[in-house]
């Protein structure tokens, strides 16, 4: 199992930054080897609730699905994701003086190494680095967050 992490002000209330970063239809913004998310429930996520994300590049995709294992907004939420790669992604926001707060992400993720489609993930992984895709993705809530 591998722990990634990372943290980042952003420059709005804990409310705002909560509505971005807990709506999965969001993950194609964030990242674009995300090219579709499914079956999101249309009354928002509760505990126990399913949806699924395609993730595609260089001509191949594969679903992951996803599972609310945890959810305590606007503060923390646990998502079990499973697949070629196993994750447990951890969300938190916490108040960071006025009208700021505090975004962070813990991944704990495992690939399975039974197929063609896992040693491209593990390459991909490689290439691009886990913790740099984090990056980019907590950078890019912060953007949506700020611009309301």
């Amino acid at each position: 199992m591998t722990r990634i992490r990372e943290s980042i002000i952003v420059d709005a209330p804990v409310e705002d930054v909560w509505s971005v970063v807990s709506d999965p239809r969001n993950l194609p913004r964030w990242n674009k080897h995300i090219v579709a998310v499914y079956d999101v429930p249309d009354d928002g996520l509760k505990e126990g609730a399913r949806y699924w994300t395609e993730l595609g590049g260089a001509g191949v995709h594969f679903r992951v699905g996803a599972q609310v294992e945890e959810l305590d907004p606007p503060r923390y939420s646990r998502i079990r994701l499973s697949g070629p790669i196993d994750a447990d992604v951890q969300t938190w926001v916490h108040p960071a003086g006025r009208l700021r707060s505090r975004l962070e992400h813990q991944v704990d993720y495992h690939l399975h190494h039974t197929g063609p489609f896992d040693d491209l993930i593990g390459r991909a992984l490689r290439v691009f680095g886990a913790t740099t895709l984090l990056r980019r993705g907590i950078r890019a809530q912060k953007q949506q967050a700020e611009r309301g």
